[in-house]
């Protein structure tokens, strides 16, 4: 019996093959994309209408109860239907008229999303903010929750630098945004007391938290990062590449308030890693310097000296940042409360 043999593929298939991947791949995810926002602006719609309607007809709580009911059992394979939910529906659509948050389209983002950005948050400002990352750096719901309880907007593009003297103004500005202020390791388990290199171990170990602290873009390259300066060695805590900067960054971790010379060792790191790793088409390298603690005006008169792009913020292990800065909108049982004592005086229908 004669082998079998694999035929001759014609010239370029193999790439053809990879665009055709892409191009179904791409037509998968806007087929869902466009469900998700029709599924949104259905929600929005239906939860007007019980809004609408209980408002002109005076009907209670129970009402939203009888209709889910009736939904689920003219709809039996379909989710969404429950009574919490069409709350949401009508929390959506009163809280968020126009189906946008500012400049954001909601129907971009999954249900619960939406839900999350307005029972977690009551800034129109702060939704907005929220909503335009979770849609740039597709953010699950988990994730989104998390950042939201991490106050990461405010700590945004809050580290002390020099990069508006340091690098071009389009730059500068991405490179502001990247570093936040402090960062939280908590994910940690250490103490205050902890030792530079506990740290950086603990850092390791937990490496995907870190990146995700430490925002998208971030590439690891190393830990100890050896360099050779005229015979000399140096060695580097922390090396990442950033993808959106395309550049190299340097973190160096200090277990104790900032001092001006630990800006000028990184300096020196950081003309050593431009003029060894840095490639032709690689921007400047970035440090960022981590330490327990800051004083701001102290790390701006060192900077301000300092040749090399650099930043400077404080990393805390044990989370002491108030769990709620402000008044949060309420849970779902607080917003059924509040639509029972709304529709009070309205008549209940079964």
């Amino acid at each position: 019996m004669s082998k079998e043999t694999t035929p001759t593929l014609p010239e370029a298939y193999a790439d053809w093959l990879t665009q055709l991947k892409g191009d179904i791949s791409q037509a998968r995810q806007r087929a869902a994309l466009a469900v998700n926002a029709e599924l949104v602006q259905l929600y929005h719609r239906l939860g007007g209408e019980i809004q609408q309607r209980q408002e002109a007809h005076g009907w209670g709580g129970k009402v939203i109860e009888r209709l889910a009911r009736d939904l689920k059992d003219a709809f039996p394979d379909m989710k969404g239907w429950s009574a919490s939910n069409l709350k949401y529906m009508r929390f959506f659509a009163q809280h968020c008229p126009d189906r946008h948050f500012g400049q954001q389209a909601a129907d971009q983002l999954p249900w619960f999303h939406v839900v999350t950005l307005l029972t977690k948050l009551d800034s129109p400002a702060e939704r907005e903010w929220y909503a335009q990352h979770t849609v740039l750096h597709g953010w699950s719901r988990s994730t989104l929750e998390q950042n939201i309880k991490n106050r990461l907007q405010q700590r945004q593009g809050s580290a002390v630098t020099n990069f508006v003297s340091r690098l071009p103004a389009a730059e500068s500005a991405l490179a502001q945004e990247t570093l936040k202020d402090p960062y939280l390791f908590d994910f940690l388990g250490l103490g205050d007391d902890a030792h530079e290199r506990d740290i950086e171990d603990g850092l390791i170990r937990h490496i995907t938290r870190f990146l995700l602290e430490l925002g998208a873009g971030f590439a690891f390259v190393g830990r100890q990062f050896r360099l050779d300066v005229g015979g000399d060695e140096f060695f580097i805590d922390l090396l990442f590449y950033h993808t959106r900067l395309k550049c190299y960054v340097v973190v160096e971790l200090k277990a104790t308030a900032f001092k001006p010379e630990h800006a000028g060792q990184l300096n020196f790191y950081l003309a050593a890693v431009d003029a060894q790793i840095k490639a032709e088409d690689d921007k400047p390298t970035i440090g960022l310097l981590l330490c327990k603690q800051q004083n701001r005006l102290v790390a701006e008169y060192a900077l301000s000296g300092i040749d090399k792009p650099i930043g400077v913020a404080e990393y805390q292990l044990l989370r002491d940042l108030p769990e709620n800065l402000g008044r949060n909108l309420p849970s779902i049982a607080e917003i059924e409360a509040e639509l029972a004592d709304e529709l009070n005086t309205g008549s209940e229908v079964e």
